[in-house]
């Protein structure tokens, strides 16, 4: 039987000219998200997240940047009674997340359509935040808010844990005019700060240089959060991705 899944628009009248880098830096490429993810074993990458989290029974869980849902169904598998919540500002990717996810067994899972900037959850109400390879679409004065609504949202206790990739490459060599790795979206991403191509809102350029030196860190205890670091690495198309835990 379907479980049910909730889908919510949280988008605020006025939030709704705001722009956002869809998960392959256009959204007509976004039915292939899945495909892609699968071709690039990027399993691995969710299943590691989720293992660094440690998520228990029955706790509740917002994934920010949830996109297609891979994220938040390792979450049900580790977990299979949490409560969980997914952010993500593209609801044609929410829509394919509901679908995949109702055939999933147990847990509680709102989906909700918004932006990183206002986390859709009432203050100290999580366990956990958990993303994955969200962070670099996010601008760094977006990112400063979106560190202060972790540190809003978290419970006493409660732990973050996101994933992205570490900048490093990024950081040495200045944005990649016509790279193409795609790495999990599968599209000619543009790496380094800012940057704009007319006609797919913020650009196709991401903000991975943020990361660098430990950005993600420094992001993070800027906000208040509490024993902030990375604790693991991991290869991954070409470059390399940080996990990076932090508490309240």
């Amino acid at each position: 039987m379907p479980h049910e899944v909730r889908l919510l628009d949280d988008v605020r009248p006025d939030e709704s000219a705001h722009e956002f880098l869809p998960g392959m830096a256009r959204g007509w490429l976004m039915p292939w998200y899945d495909l892609v993810a699968r071709f690039r074993g990027l399993g691995r990458l969710y299943r590691r997240t989720v293992e660094l989290a440690q998520v228990g029974p029955g706790q509740r869980v917002l994934d920010v940047g949830c996109g297609t849902g891979n994220l938040t169904r390792e979450v049900l598998r580790a977990a299979p009674d949490a409560v969980v919540t997914g952010l993500d500002p593209d609801g044609d990717s929410l829509r394919r997340a509901a679908r995949k996810l109702r055939r999933r067994r147990g847990g509680e899972v709102t989906l909700v359509r918004g932006f990183a900037h206002r986390l859709p959850v009432p203050d100290a109400s999580q366990d956990h935040v958990v993303s994955s390879l969200a962070l670099h679409h996010v601008p760094a004065a977006e990112k400063e808010l979106l560190a202060a609504e972790i540190a809003r949202v978290l419970a006493p206790g409660g732990q973050v844990t996101i994933a992205d990739f570490a900048g490093d490459h990024a950081s040495a060599h200045g944005h990649h005019d016509g790279d193409d790795r795609g790495h999990e979206h599968g599209a000619s991403h543009r790496h380094g700060r800012g940057g704009h191509q007319p006609g797919h809102g913020p650009g196709s350029r991401t903000h991975d240089a943020d990361n660098a030196d430990g950005g993600i860190e420094r992001l993070l205890t800027a906000a208040g959060l509490a024993d902030t670091r990375t604790v693991e690495r991991m290869p991954l198309l070409g470059d390399s991705v940080v996990f990076v835990r932090a508490h309240r």
